[in-house]
């Protein structure tokens, strides 16, 4: 997974580059844009965000399995966001878990259910999941026989970056946030820096200024590895899960082979003793001994 290209352009695809992307106290006007735009909520209906786990301890961040993610409310709502680069088997019961976590986490012993919170998860993955051309997917509790809804506190969206647009649209903010999440090269910034998106150009700024930071280029080049070790790991276990499966069905099917030519055998020697004469009684009496 190659994560800088050209000038050494940090990609904020990259969850430690996202995370500090946003995080920043100085680009709480980002993340406020960049959360109206990806769940379609008015800017001026979002009044205040608190981030959960701003913390980073360093060891988290070239340790493998970790997960860098950024849990929010925003006003009164839960929201919890991760980017995702590798695809990974039952993704999406992840993603529910994880939203059930979120939803009932918040909720204190003694509480009144009716205090549970809207919870929404917001998945930036790098790889397509769904069966749509469509870029975005946002799935809610409904009943599918009228379209009934059963609570507007559940939403759980997914962004696939492998369905984005190359061409840039200045009205479509929330495709250009991913563009930018998405870019890999200084082309690819300098096209999002020249729509006067001035969100969008203060986030292409930054990036440029990590890119510019050594020690953030070593946060990132640790964070690579990380992702990369763990992806590694990962597919030697599914490999060697996949010979030792193999290697259990060879050996159960020679097992099958053998009970099976046995059961002819003695098929044979019951078909002969009864062409002798046999009874069933003394063909059970000689095979029982």
């Amino acid at each position: 997974m190659e994560i800088f290209m050209g000038r050494n352009i940090v990609k904020a695809k990259l969850d430690i580059i996202f995370k500090k992307l946003f995080e920043d106290k100085n680009n709480e006007d980002l993340l406020h844009d960049f959360l109206s735009s990806m769940l379609e909520i008015p800017y001026e209906d979002i009044k205040h965000i608190v981030v959960e786990n701003s913390e980073i301890l360093p060891e988290s961040i070239s340790g493998k399995f970790s997960r860098l993610d950024i849990r929010m409310t925003v006003d009164n709502r839960l929201v919890n966001c991760e980017m995702q680069i590798a695809k990974e088997n039952a993704f999406r019961d992840r993603s529910l878990f994880y939203w059930s976590k979120l939803y009932s986490g918040d909720l204190k012993s003694g509480d009144e259910y009716d205090k549970l919170k809207q919870s929404f998860s917001i998945n930036i993955i790098n790889f397509n999941e769904f069966d749509t051309p469509d870029f975005h997917s946002v799935f809610k509790l409904i009943n599918p026989a009228n379209g009934e809804q059963l609570t507007d506190k559940c939403a759980i969206h997914f962004f696939e970056l492998k369905k984005i647009n190359k061409q840039v649209n200045k009205n479509n903010r929330m495709e250009l946030w991913l563009q930018l999440i998405n870019a890999e090269s200084e082309e690819e910034l300098d096209m999002l820096q020249q729509t006067d998106v001035q969100p969008i150009q203060k986030a292409v700024m930054i990036i440029h200024q990590m890119s510019d930071d050594e020690k953030i280029q070593e946060l990132a080049r640790l964070r690579e590895k990380a992702l990369h070790d763990e992806a590694s790991a990962l597919s030697t276990a599914r490999k060697e899960g996949r010979e030792e499966g193999r290697a259990e069905g060879r050996e159960q099917g020679r097992a099958e082979g053998r009970e099976q030519g046995r059961a002819e055998v003695r098929n044979e020697m019951i078909e002969k003793m009864r062409k002798s004469g046999m009874t069933d009684e003394q063909i059970e009496k000689i095979l029982s001994e």
